[in-house]
This record gives C-alpha cells, sequence and structure tokens, in this order.
C-alpha cells in the first residue's frame, strides 16, 4: 500500500504514519515543512500548502490518503478534488463534535450541526469529502484523543497529578462516564479498515472511578494512599469552574451530559480495537515525565483554591 499522509508530523498524523510503517506501508508527507520537518528523514516529503496549491502531487497514485487535519470545508474540497483521480480512497478524520444533540448519545446517522462552529464546519467537510468519493470514502468520527505527544494537557494532566503530592481534586461522581481513544488506536483503525462510510472511533466509555485507578496504578499513588477528593459537577459550576477546561477530562455544560457516551459498535464491528485504559495511562505517565515543560490546565493553586473552598 502507498499512503499519502496529508500533515504526518504532529499528533494524529504521526501515529498514522508510524501504524503505516509499522504495516509495511510506502508511505508519503505532503506538508508545508514547518512542524517537525526532520521527524521522519527516511520518508518522502512533498512541500505545499495544501490550502492554496496540491499540484506538486499531480499524475502522482496512491491506495489511500489519510486527512488529518481538515477543518475548513474549502481546503478540504482543494484536496479532495485534486486527489480524486489519483487517489482509491480518501479517510478523513473527523469528530462526534459534529452531532447536533449531545444530550443523546450520538449514533451514526444522528442530526449533525448546520452552523459554523468546529463541529459545524467538520460536519461540512465530511459532505465534501463523501460527495467526491462515495464508497472509497471512510470518515472517522473520533472523541477525546489522548495518548503519547498529546500537547492538549487534557489526559497527561492526570498522572502527571497523582505523581505530585498533595490532595487530588476529582470532578463529579465515581460513576461518571469518561470516553476517549487512544492515537495509536484510531490510527490503526483508520490505515487498516476497508469499510466505508461514517464510524464513531471511541473506547466503550468507563467510570470516573476506573480512570482514576488506572492514574494511581501508573503512578504509585494508590500504595501511599493519596487522598482523592470528589467534588460534585453542580458545585464545580456553582463555583463557575469552566465546564470545558476548568478540570482536565471533565464536562460540565449541562447541553453535553452524553458526551462519553457516543455509540461505538459499528467501528467496532468494522475492526476497531482499543487498548486497556492501563495501558495507555501508563504511556502516557511515561512520555510525560520525560518533559521539560509542561501547561497545567489546573494550576496547583486554583486546585488548592477550590478544594479549601468547595471539600
Amino acid at each position: 500500500m502507498h499512503l499519502l499522509v496529508l500533515g504526518g508530523t504532529r499528533f494524529v498524523g504521526r501515529a498514522v504514519v508510524d501504524q503505516a510503517l509499522a504495516i509495511g506501508a510506502e508511505v508519503t508527507l505532503f506538508n508545508r515543512g514547518q512542524t517537525a520537518p526532520g521527524l521522519y528523514p527516511q520518508l518522502e516529503t512533498v512541500h505545499g500548502d495544501r490550502t492554496a496549491d496540491l499540484s506538486a502531487l499531480a499524475g502522482r497514485h496512491f491506495d489511500m490518503v489519510v486527512d488529518c487535519a481538515g477543518y475548513d470545508p474549502a481546503v478540504v474540497g482543494l484536496s479532495a478534488d485534486a486527489l480524486r483521480d489519483t487517489v482509491d480512497r480518501y479517510v478523513f478524520v473527523s469528530s462526534v463534535s459534529v452531532y447536533a444533540d449531545q444530550t443523546v448519545a450520538p449514533v451514526e446517522g444522528a442530526a449533525v450541526l448546520d452552523d459554523n462552529s468546529y463541529g459545524g464546519r467538520k460536519a461540512v467537510c465530511e459532505q465534501v469529502v463523501l460527495d467526491r468519493y462515495g464508497d472509497r470514502a471512510l470518515v472517522g468520527r473520533p472523541g477525546l484523543i489522548v495518548g503519547p505527544h498529546d500537547q492538549t494537557e487534557r489526559f497527561s494532566y492526570w498522572p502527571r497529578r497523582f505523581r505530585r503530592a498533595g490532595p487530588i481534586l476529582v470532578p463529579g461522581d465515581p460513576g461518571d462516564p469518561v470516553q476517549f481513544i487512544d492515537v495509536r488506536d484510531l490510527a490503526g483503525f483508520l490505515v487498516g479498515a476497508t469499510a466505508s462510510g461514517v464510524f464513531n472511533v471511541v473506547c466503550p466509555p468507563l467510570t470516573m472511578a476506573a480512570f482514576v485507578s488506572a492514574c494511581q496504578a501508573a503512578t504509585g499513588s494508590g500504595a501511599s494512599g493519596q487522598e482523592t477528593v470528589w467534588v460534585s459537577t453542580a458545585e464545580l459550576l456553582a463555583a463557575g469552574v469552566d465546564p470545558w477546561m476548568g478540570v482536565p477530562m471533565w464536562i460540565g455544560d449541562p447541553e453535553w451530559t452524553a458526551a462519553n457516551l457516543v455509540d461505538s459498535r459499528r467501528a467496532h464491528a468494522a475492526g476497531l480495537t482499543t487498548r486497556p485504559v492501563a495501558d495507555t495511562v501508563a504511556d502516557v505517565a511515561e512520555w510525560d515525565a520525560g518533559r521539560s515543560e509542561v501547561c497545567e490546565p489546573l494550576s496547583p493553586e486554583e486546585e488548592q483554591r477550590l478544594l479549601a473552598e468547595l471539600s
């Protein structure tokens, strides 16, 4: 298989490249050469700006293209048109944020947003690809993407926090659902699936208590008896905490109560496999421990203020 990756040196693209190489595929990258340009010196890299000109790929045939970072329908349309006659299969990375109603468990076929939000633009991008490629298209709708090399700090915050002393604020209730997808499992599905159409790509929901236990096990904090303090969603919202990034991995927005209950049975039937959460936590903890600079989404000072006020 000869695979073309649009981008290929950031988080999702990097995992896609690694997965493709692991199964013996030939990989070509198309990017501007601005992000980690020396990451894959052994691979062919074609430099260009997908927002304006893909002519450097003219006449090149690829078995598959993976579009990891398409957000603007016009830009996605340029690549979809430019590659339509020379690429056998178009794989587009979308998002579960496309769903219009997040108070019920999102399932493929449900209504999508029709606005200029992130999810609305992703939904239009999906349709651009589906219109041009039909049964040659696969659209993956991942939830929160986590794993090594994730720079958002949403997931890595937790194993890092469990390595630090002091009482730990844990949001919501122990039985609250948590859902995500390890970037390596996402990449495996995108590169390996032979099905066409739209797929929710997430792990089965687990509880916040199970996630906390995995973090404790990966860092050894459970054995040390480190205190965890559960603070309910109602209390956090009443204290003015941002319902999205105020506490990582917590969604307090009442209009998104089912965001961690996404139905992924269709993707699992098509070949999606997800690794144990303990493996993801351990790998992220190992990667994060070697970093020199991090940005704490919940600072120690703010955590202690909330604990003092709410616990």
